[in-house]
């Protein structure tokens, strides 16, 4: 046997024996990067970072959140649709890339193969809101006030689920509402009580302490069901409107190509963190409803919301401004 091929034989059974050691070692046996796809503060990066504080403790390995917002969650599924398929890096987001932004980006950074779901975590309605000074006290106000003029209604950005509610309004009520994005769901709730637009169709945590404090009136919720936070406002259903239920889904999400013995120790991981009744108690406190869905069950959920959104965006001509 030639030197090179002696050399070349060690170096091959190093690397299988390497490849061997990397899907036999335990997860996780370094930091976890959980990317968050939206801005600081909002549901998605609390819930990130409280499951994160529970691995730590349970596994003794830093679990770290980064958020990486920007193009309606694109920019930080990308990331992760990038990286290494080992367990390492997971994104923590909303259903929205995989269930409304192929469907109104001309290009996606990502193919929809490139990640597969983890985890579905949780659902949450919306809370349809007005500032007091348009006189609008009820979704009946609303609906005629809203099929006469023209009224203005925040969103937290392009692709998000209030941006989609109000093309589903425009549709299915003949409302003339007018889409006026904003970064993230904190800044859509402020330009409300601002009285920069007439009203938004946002998560109800945000919106809530401005109900509260007079600033916004609740109209209704998007939910099925009435919110805990605010069980005297009506859903839309029983407003007269059940077309227009939306909600959102919480996703955890890992790159496509990994192994499917690690997905089920990891969504094991976060599934039995988020059964602790602190953190139901949270997911009360957030106004979602606990899902807990995983492999084939979560996909099935996902897909079902794209073709849903998909007949909506395709018939409104919803798109990227």
């Amino acid at each position: 046997m030639t030197l090179r091929r002696t050399l070349l034989l060690a170096s091959t059974t190093w690397m299988l024996s390497t490849a061997a050691f990397a899907q036999t070692a335990p997860w996780p046996n370094k930091p976890v990067k959980f990317i968050n796809s939206f801005p600081p503060g909002g549901p998605s990066d609390i819930l990130a970072r409280a499951v994160g504080d529970v691995l730590q403790k349970q596994f003794n390995q830093a679990f770290v959140v980064e958020n990486k917002a920007g193009a309606s969650g694109n920019v930080g599924a990308d990331v992760v649709a990038k990286s290494a398929p080992d367990g390492y890096t997971l994104l923590w987001g909303i259903d929205t890339t995989h269930t409304i932004n192929p469907h109104i980006y001309k290009v996606m950074p990502f193919k929809d193969a490139d990640l597969k779901p983890l985890v579905v975590i949780s659902s949450s309605g919306l809370l349809l809101g007005v500032h007091p000074g348009t006189g609008i006290k009820s979704v009946k106000d609303f609906m005629q006030t809203a099929r006469e003029r023209s009224l203005n209604f925040s969103s937290g950005g392009n692709g998000s689920p209030g941006h989609l509610w109000v093309n589903m309004a425009n549709l299915s009520a003949s409302t003339r509402l007018v889409h006026i994005p904003y970064r993230g769901n904190s800044p859509a709730v402020m330009a409300v009580v601002a009285g920069e637009v007439d009203g938004g169709t946002l998560a109800t945590p945000g919106m809530l302490p401005q109900v509260k404090g007079g600033k916004i009136n609740a109209l209704a919720v998007t939910s099925s069901k009435r919110s805990r936070l605010a069980p005297e406002v009506p859903t839309v259903a029983e407003a007269g409107f059940k077309d227009l239920e939306s909600e959102v889904l919480y996703v955890v999400m890992a790159p496509g190509n990994t192994p499917e013995p690690l997905m089920q120790t990891m969504a094991k991981a976060i599934t039995d963190a988020m059964a602790r009744p602190e953190q139901q108690a949270r997911l009360s406190d957030l106004d979602m409803a606990y899902e807990g869905l995983t492999g084939s069950a979560a996909a099935a959920r996902l897909k079902k919301l794209s073709d849903q959104y998909g007949r909506i965006i395709r018939a409104t001509g919803m798109k990227v401004d």
